[in-house]
Order: C-alpha cells, then sequence, then structure tokens
C-alpha cells in the first residue's frame, strides 16, 4: 500500500538510491552554483572549479547570550540574500521533522532573531519569506502567522485551528497519501496568503495506546479516515498579510466527496487548484478568484482506474505548476494515450500538445529550459529496470518526438542514471550505479551535457563490486506474462548443489524491487552475510508496481490487491524454479515489510505448497481497515465492490497456513494500525495454526525507536529464518 515508511526503508536503507544523495543539492538561483552547510555553517560551490565560498559563518548563529551556534536542519535565503532563515531544534510530525524552531540571521547587521517568540517552543512549521524578503509566513499549532522578518511585529491569520481544525497544512492521510505537509502559499505580490484548511471534525479517531510510558496508560487519537469513509472536507481560503476576514474558494461539488492535493497562485489575485474527485478517476483543473471566490474548471483528465498524480515524487510535497511562455502555457504529466507523456497545454485548457510522443513512459521530470528550449525527464523506453535521461524541444515544431527523445545518458552504462539539474539548466550532476557498480557522480554542463572535469567522468571512476553475483532475467508465466526479476547467488556457488532461497516481496503499486541500482540486493534485516552463509536471493516484480510499462501494466492490479499481485509472484516464482533447479523446494522462504509483509502473508496462505517460511512485518491483513484515499484509488468503494477487499486480504485465507510463520508489528504503528495483527491473531488461533508472534511496544510502523530495537528486530528475523529455512548447500 502506500505505506510509506516501508519504501523510504527500501530507498534509503535498501538500495541506496544514488538519487538521495544528489536531491539534497541546494542550488543558487542563478544556477551557477550550489550550497551546503559546512563547519556548522553554509558555504557556496562553484562546479566548474570546485572553490568554495563562505557565506555563513557558524559564529553569526550563536544566539545573544549563549556560547553555543545555533545547529540547523534546513536553510532558505530571503529573495535578496540579506537575511537567512534557519530551522532548528525539529521535532517528528508523522513521518518527518517539520515541526521546531527557526531563527533570521539579518546578514547586513548580523543580528540573530528567533521567530515566534510568544510560541511555544518547537511549534513553527513551514516559515516561508515574502516574496519581498521583509515578512515571513508560519504555522503554529494550527494557525497561520505572519511576522516582520526581523521580529517584533506578529499577525495572527487564524483563530480556528485545533487538532481536527487544520490551517495550513495537513491531517494524517493527506500527508501520507498526497505527500502533502506544507499547506500555504503567498502570492505573487505578497500581499495575500492562500492556505489548506483540513475539516477533520467528522473523521473518527483511530486510538492507539501507549503502555510504556507511565504507569497507566496513554490513549493516543488519530484522525484516519478508514476505507469506505468520506473524506475530510478541504478548501482553500486567502487572507490578507494583516488579517481579516478569510475568503473561501467556491469551488463545485461536496467537498466530503472530493480531493484538493494541488494549489498555487497564477498571479495577484488567481489561483490554480487540482481537484479530484473520491475515487480519484477524474482529475479537474481549476482557476479561482482570490478577491471573489469565484471558480471555473478550465481542463481535466479521467481515467477508469485511477488518474496519475502529476507528481514529481509521491514521497515529497507535490510540485507546483510549470508555467512556460509568459505563464500562457503550462506542463502537465498524464497517461491518457496509455502511457505516461508530456504535454504542453494552453492557458484556457483548449490546445494540448503531446512532447514526448511514443510507446514509452516517462518518469520525472528534471527542469525545464525555456531559454534553449529543451525539457529533461527519466525515462526507460527499453528496459524499466534501468533508467536514463532524455530530453525533447519544448517547441512543436523543432520537436523530434516522432523520432524518439533525445538521449543524454550513456547507453552503454547499464543501470540507474540520477539527476539533479541547476536552475536554468545550466550545470548537473550526473550520478549512476548498477546491481554491482557502487554509485559514482560527475558534473556536467548542459545543454551540451559534457562532463566538468574529464578526468573524473561516470565512467573514469566506476569500479566493479565483484561480489555481486546477481543475474536479471524475465521470467513467463503460465498466464503469458513477463516479470522482470533478479537473482543473487550465494559465494562459492555450485549448480549441482541445492540451497535455501528467500523472497523478497512488496508487491503493491507504491514500490518495485527490482531496480537495476546498487544496493538492492542487500537484505537490511539479516544479521551476518547471506552470500556468504549459502542464501539465494530473489525478487520479482508483478503487475501493478510503478515501474515504466504503461498504464496498462501498472493499472492491471485495479480492484485486485491481494489477487493478481499475488499469482503473478507465486507464478513466476514457480517458473524460476523449473528453470533452477539449486533452488531446494524444501527451503524456500519469503519476507517482506508493510504492503510487502501483506503480500508475504498472501503467498504463504494462497501457495502454502511453495513457500515454507514466512516473515511478515507491519502487514495490513484486512483491507478494510487501511485509509480511504490509498485503498480506494487502487480498489474502489467498498460499498460498491466489498468482495475485493475482502478476497484480496490476507484474513480470507489465514486458515490455509501450513509453513512456518513468523508475524511481527509495532503497536504504535499509526500507518498500519496494530489491530491488523490482533485480526490476523485471532484468525490463526480459530484454525489451530501455530506461529510466532512479536509485538514491539509502542514502536511505529518502522519499528526503529528506543534502544536496541533495531539490532533486536535484525536478530529476531535472523534467527528465525536459520532455524526455519537453514542456509547453506546441501
Amino acid at each position: 500500500m502506500t505505506r510509506r515508511f516501508f519504501k523510504i526503508i527500501f530507498l534509503l536503507i535498501i538500495t541506496v538510491q544514488l538519487a538521495n544523495a544528489q536531491r539534497g543539492i541546494k542550488w543558487m538561483p542563478d544556477g551557477n552554483a550550489y550550497m551546503r552547510a559546512k563547519d556548522g555553517g553554509i558555504v557556496k560551490i562553484d562546479p566548474k572549479t570546485e572553490a568554495e565560498t563562505v557565506l555563513i559563518k557558524k559564529d553569526q548563529l550563536v544566539p545573544a547570550g549563549s556560547a553555543k551556534a545555533l545547529s540547523f536542519q534546513s536553510y532558505q535565503f530571503n529573495s535578496d540574500n540579506s537575511k537567512l532563515m534557519i530551522f532548528t531544534n525539529t521535532a517528528k510530525v508523522w513521518r518527518y521533522n517539520t515541526r521546531g524552531d527557526y531563527w533570521v540571521l539579518d546578514i547586513t547587521t548580523n543580528t540573530l532573531t528567533r521567530l515566534g517568540k510568544d510560541r511555544p517552543s518547537q511549534s513553527l512549521m513551514f516559515a516561508k519569506f515574502s516574496p519581498d524578503g521583509r515578512k515571513v509566513a508560519y504555522v503554529s499549532e494550527h494557525n497561520l502567522f505572519v511576522e516582520d522578518a526581523a521580529g517584533g511585529n506578529i499577525s495572527q491569520l487564524t483563530f480556528d485551528g485545533s487538532r481536527k481544525m487544520i490551517n495550513g497544512t495537513f491531517d494524517w492521510v493527506y500527508e501520507e497519501e498526497f505527500g502533502c505537509r506544507d499547506g500555504f502559499r503567498w502570492s505573487p505580490d505578497g500581499k495575500q496568503i492562500a492556505f489548506w484548511q483540513v475539516d477533520a471534525t467528522k473523521i473518527r479517531d483511530f486510538f492507539m495506546i501507549n503502555n510504556t510510558d507511565s504507569n497507566y496508560s496513554k490513549v493516543i487519537p488519530v484522525e484516519y479516515p478508514k476505507v469506505g469513509e468520506s473524506p475530510s472536507p478541504v478548501r482553500i481560503g486567502v487572507i490578507g498579510v494583516s488579517g481579516g476576514q478569510v475568503k473561501w474558494m467556491q469551488v463545485e461539488g461536496d467537498p466530503q466527496q472530493h480531493y484538493i492535493p494541488r494549489m498555487d497562485w497564477t498571479a495577484p489575485g488567481e489561483i490554480i487548484l487540482q481537484q479530484l474527485d473520491r475515487k480519484q478517476q477524474h482529475s479537474k483543473l481549476i482557476y479561482c478568484n482570490s478577491n471573489d471566490g469565484s471558480s471555473r474548471p478550465f481542463w481535466q483528465d479521467e481515467d477508469k482506474a485511477w488518474v496519475d498524480l502529476n507528481s514529481a515524487d509521491i514521497f515529497g510535497e507535490p510540485g507546483g505548476f510549470d508555467w512556460i511562455n509568459k505563464g500562457q502555457e503550462f506542463i502537465w504529466v498524464s497517461e491518457k494515450d496509455g502511457w505516461r507523456h508530456i504535454y504542453r497545454i494552453s492557458r484556457d485548457g483548449k490546445t494540448e500538445n503531446l512532447l514526448t510522443k511514443g510507446n514509452y513512459d516517462i518518469g520525472v521530470i528534471k527542469a525545464i529550459d525555456e531559454t534553449n528550449g529543451y525539457i529533461y525527464f527519466t525515462a526507460s523506453p527499453e528496459e524499466s529496470t534501468q533508467q536514463y535521461l532524455y530530453r525533447v524541444k519544448l517547441d512543436i515544431k523543432k520537436n523530434a518526438a516522432d523520432k524518439g527523445p533525445e538521449l543524454l545518458s550513456d547507453a552503454g552504462l547499464k543501470g540507474n542514471h540520477e539527476y539533479s539539474i541547476a536552475p536554468k539548466a545550466k550545470y548537473a550532476t550526473h550520478s549512476f550505479s548498477n546491481y554491482n557498480t557502487p554509485p559514482v557522480t560527475e558534473w556536467v554542463s548542459l545543454p551540451d551535457n559534457k562532463p566538468l572535469n574529464p578526468a573524473k567522468t561516470v565512467a573514469a571512476q566506476i569500479k566493479k563490486d565483484e561480489s555481486m553475483n546477481v543475474e536479471y532475467v524475465k521470467v513467463t508465466t503460465e498466464d503469458n506474462v513477463t516479470l522482470d526479476a533478479w537473482i543473487r547467488k550465494p559465494r562459492n556457488f555450485d549448480a549441482t548443489k541445492k540451497y535455501p532461497v528467500v523472497l523478497f516481496v512488496y508487491g503493491e503499486p507504491a514500490a518495485s524491487t527490482v531496480e537495476n541500482s546498487y544496493g538492492g540486493h542487500n537484505n537490511f534485516l539479516y544479521d551476518g552475510d547471506m552470500a556468504g552463509d549459502g542464501y539465494v536471493q530473489v525478487a520479482i516484480d508483478n503487475r501493478g508496481t510503478p515501474v515504466l510499462k504503461g498504464a496498462a501494466w501498472r493499472k492491471s492490479i485495479y480492484r485486485k490487491i491481494g489477487t493478481i499481485n499475488i499469482r503473478d509472484m507465486a507464478l513466476g516464482f514457480k517458473k524460476l524454479m523449473q528453470q533452477n533447479t539449486y533452488f531446494d523446494p524444501e527451503r524456500i522462504a519469503v519476507w517482506g515489510w508493510s504492503g510487502g509483509g501483506a503480500s508475504t502473508l498472501n503467498l504463504m496462505f494462497q501457495y502454502p505448497e511453495t513457500f515454507k517460511t514466512g516473515i511478515a512485518i507491519a502487514a495490513v491483513t484486512n483491507q478494510l481497515f487501511y485509509d480511504n484515499i490509498y485503498q480506494e484509488r487502487y480498489m474502489g468503494l467498498p460499498q460498491e465492490n466489498r468482495e475485493d477487499f475482502i478476497k484480496g486480504s490476507p484474513l480470507t485465507n489465514a486458515k490455509n497456513l501450513v509453513g512456518n510463520l513468523l508475524y511481527i508489528h509495532g503497536t504504535g504503528d499509526d500507518n498500519v494500525h496494530y489491530a491488523n495483527a490482533e485480526a490476523l491473531l485471532n484468525e490463526l488461533i480459530k484454525y489451530n495454526k501455530q506461529f510466532q508472534f512479536m509485538a514491539y511496544p509502542n514502536r511505529t510502523h518502522n519499528i526503529s525507536e528506543g534502544p536496541g530495537t533495531s539490532q533486536h528486530l535484525s536478530t529476531l528475523y535472523t534467527a528465525y529464518l536459520k532455524k526455519n529455512c537453514p542456509p547453506g548447500a546441501r
């Protein structure tokens, strides 16, 4: 399911994606240099020469009366670089540290001022300079505030904020499933602020219980709309920076039957937003007049399954609207012709031009360079496990789309190429890795795509990791479906012997397990060396995973989570067993986390003759227990097709358990609730199915909090696997 934390684990811990190192680059606005924190301060770096210029010294960040400089999580300069704002003393809200304290350094006078001095410590969120850099707006305790950047004059803009009436930020489910966290926008002239208000007052609370921190248990309520429950009504308000009456945008439709995942200003007095119907099959783009609140839809997209969200990254903030041609056109991504493509759309929505023509998907738009007339994006027309940088011309008349996009990455380097492109597309960092090539990085200039340092090109830096005995294969099942998979053989492999096999699974629309990048073939939970201990490791990508194989591939899972994906993985694995006689059929294990935990349970229960041992972590055992945005997007409404939810839930087939099962869950999981564990336990007990269970008290979805937790989980996982699926050749 989105089950976002698993995906984060997968990206950050398992695959060690080279992309992560580059996404942290903070470019200067002119694109000629980038910034980074160093020695407690901030430096500017010229990518051509690697020369560093100190912008901020550590001793400038020492508050009056203190002997210690402030450490910071993030920073931003105002428009004329006369002021610096830092985010410090941060605290987690659900998944990320988005709450804390903000300080502003006046670089001219070298004075440091804490914002929101009358607000509680660690209560400020998403502080942003006004366009002229003289003011700062932020959220505190679900209300909006504006303050002079120099400190002193504070205006409270909203007054009705509470845990369930949320101004300027979002509730749990909007953050989890739409990536929405920062919920307000300055107008271009700095005179108004537009913001989301989420009314969760009608959303029922799910109660978590903290039994560990006091003599009496503490009840922790989370406003959590389960699948089948109406969404929280969301509306867009506009208010002047001095306060006053909020003007609410009058968007057509029942607010309890639609979502607003994106909003921004197009000009002073005008807002654009995206509205999705509850099933997320119909997307409308709407202009709103911020003065009188009137609205008018001007473009729409629809799909019989779900509409692609047009987000650069489902785990980050939904991107803004990309305007070109002096605001007369915008760039949009749609799957309307069966492939994820880039369109150039006129401001009135009446004219569409397809920029990326062909039977292939684009991945992510990396940059729009109007000066040189290019749009850069990732794609992989021939091999979905890999990723490369391409570009096409923005000018339709000059666009050679009929001949296909222009490949910029080295086609001879098979694997994943990741880019961070500077503003104005002058420079980029290019990183590359594959299954046996640790990440290497070079700087390139654009649009000529030349390395800045010929001695430090990607090709020149490559060093193979020969310990990675990995093979990428394609396997065609008896349903005539071709799946991508990889197999990692153990060290000192002998094809005449039999080896235990561990299948790693996810299987849902939020993640793929078969990317050809470095690090994705290491089991982060195993305490030791799986290859050295004699395990074969396998991963298979089923239909419905978010790979670049066309909308039909991705959306074939609609209303079939827990069935089609499980059948694909099981039949794909069966074919691999037939092709690789060194697989020991008596020592077959499967494991996964979150959505992968659900897939593990379904494989154990639906195909018990194949999978002898399973380790499932934080799984959704009943699809009716998960949130409405995710589950309804991919499964429909239970009021209309409840049988599909039941059929795909592990609970339905739990009575079929034959093999060895270890189930693990954190009692403080606000994402996949602990109730899933107890429902599964009850079902297994009902049929006298013996299993092993581990509850981690008050741990969240990632089961990492508290001293010793990660080591304990790893030890538990490893001991159970070794006992029930013994390592080594036979």
